[in-house]
């Protein structure tokens, strides 16, 4: 597939809303170029905040601004997010179920070549431990544009995980973005393949390529690791009796360790996931990292026939 994810999506996508949520403030931590806040710090630099690289204070100025009835989005690199603010987020934003939107950039191993001190892979984990925290993962452009429309609107603090580098357009003609809501990619008999973020289009190509050699895969987006769509998970391995999960995230904690907590309870069936070891990943081209870590479409082909054959 065509990688044609604009990676200033992001910024662009704050300047169209802020015509709509008068109310909507952007703090960056110093990395405004990175992430592309620029565009609307350009534009409206009246409600945009650089508070420097001082992630935590970023946090508790955002859970002010929002007692205050403002729409604060903070923004910073994922890893800085989910470890720096983690005090903040828990106490001051989570406690108080406060609106603040948390952008989450330079996701899993977007960050490539800085190495393990800026990928972020226990992102997720973090996020979804947090009570009254939601978690969206868009796994393209227009995902991501209307995720955080619609993450504007909704009640308490919102974790959004944005990757750096390129990736297809997967949705743009297609039904829009549903919050907590799966999106059935594609149907299947013979097993889920259940992706989230840059992933997806592993899945879809993985399921083409099983489909020529005779293996049905179901592909679900599962944009929304919290809240969990569990009944659509539940209809999809109720067909298929097997599920695959794939995520560039560590195993542990992840959407892949959510699906598992739900099916356990309400449809086990046989199930393995895709994703980052217990290791801490290194430097190097993004697409090379990801397939040193096992996430590739000829990962997911392999990791799917296996657990088909393993009656």
């Amino acid at each position: 597939m065509e990688r044609n994810f604009k990676r200033n999506t992001f910024g662009q996508a704050l300047v169209k809303l802020a015509g709509e949520n008068p109310d909507l403030v952007v703090l960056d931590a110093d990395v405004s170029a990175s992430t592309q806040t620029l565009h609307f710090g350009n534009k409206y630099p009246e409600r945009f905040f650089n508070v420097g690289v001082a992630e935590a204070n970023m946090a508790d100025i955002a859970g002010g601004m929002a007692t205050c009835g403002l729409r604060p989005v903070i923004n910073t690199f994922a890893i800085f997010m989910s470890l720096k603010c983690t005090d903040q987020i828990r106490n001051v934003l989570c406690y108080n179920n406060l609106n603040v939107i948390l952008a989450g950039n330079y996701a899993g191993l977007s960050d490539s070549f800085d190495g393990a001190s800026h990928q972020s892979i226990i992102d997720i984990a973090i996020m979804c431990a947090m009570p009254n925290m939601k978690v969206i993962v868009p796994a393209d452009s227009s995902e991501l544009e209307q995720a955080l429309k619609i993450a504007l609107q909704l009640k308490g603090p919102t974790y959004l995980r944005i990757c750096r580098n390129p990736t297809p357009a997967l949705f743009e003609n297609d039904e829009p973005f549903k919050f907590g809501k799966i999106r059935k990619v594609r149907e299947g008999e013979d097993i889920t393949l259940a992706a989230c973020g840059v992933p997806v289009y592993m899945a879809i190509e993985a399921a083409t390529e099983l489909a020529a050699k005779g293996i049905s895969a179901e592909v679900l987006n599962v944009s929304t690791i919290k809240p969990l769509d569990i009944k659509a998970l539940v209809e999809s391995v109720s067909k298929t009796g097997k599920i695959l999960t794939v995520e560039e995230h560590s195993v542990h904690g992840g959407m892949g360790s959510s699906v598992a907590n739900a099916l356990v309870k309400h449809f086990p069936v046989r199930m393995d996931m895709i994703g980052i070891r217990d290791t801490f990943t290194e430097t190097g081209p993004y697409l090379e990292l990801l397939s040193k870590y096992g996430i590739s479409t000829a990962d997911i082909i392999n990791k799917a026939e296996n657990l088909i054959n393993s009656q």
